[in-house]
């Protein structure tokens, strides 16, 4: 048991070490109620499962590798680059399958359309009218009220931009787009 604890504590380990004594005590937290799971990180590419499962995957998977890599007798400062890529690829790999626990709780919104392409349906796009086409991020389409600015004329067909969501008066603001092919 000395033999691990020496191990536990001697570098590169003990960077994840440390770390996972506080992924413990964010547990211990959450078990207790103190806290709650928390939003994903999709700049991860963990995004789907919340923050702390994600977070706690990748200490603990960096941790073993570096507690590894200390065994095997390679040098530190190789160790602890691989064990940071190591458990971050070995999160994201877990993180897959465990999507399908942590339904998306968000809701969809109608700033969500802000920045999309869509295609003017009626016969024209004007400062007072209009409706476009939108298609969602989750391939779902939309038809959805438009304005232009009204230094814009868009007609049926026009591709436009969203760039705008007026919540008072309940439509989006368009302007010509040039899509890219």
């Amino acid at each position: 048991m000395g033999e691990f604890i020496d191990a536990v504590l001697s570098f590169p380990a003990v960077v994840f070490s440390f770390l996972l004594v506080i992924v413990v005590a964010y547990w211990l937290l959450v078990i207790f109620g103190l806290t709650d799971l928390d939003d994903d990180l999709p700049w991860l590419g963990l995004g789907g499962v919340p923050a702390g499962v994600s977070v706690s995957l990748m200490v603990a998977l960096a941790w073993f590798f570096s507690l590894a890599g200390g065994a095997l007798s390679l040098p530190g400062l190789l160790v602890l680059p691989v064990a940071v890529f190591a458990g971050w690829l070995g999160a994201r790999l877990i993180a897959l399958p465990l999507r399908r626990l942590f339904p998306n709780t968000r809701q969809p919104s109608r700033h969500d359309f802000v920045g999309l392409h869509c295609v003017i349906r009626t016969g024209q796009a004007s400062t007072d009218f209009g409706q476009a086409e939108v298609t969602a991020a989750d391939g779902s389409t939309a038809i959805v009220q438009v304005r232009t600015t009204g230094t814009d004329h868009l007609k049926s067909g026009d591709n436009a931009l969203i760039f705008e969501y007026d919540a008072d008066g309940e439509f989006f603001f368009v302007m010509p787009y040039e899509r890219e092919h």
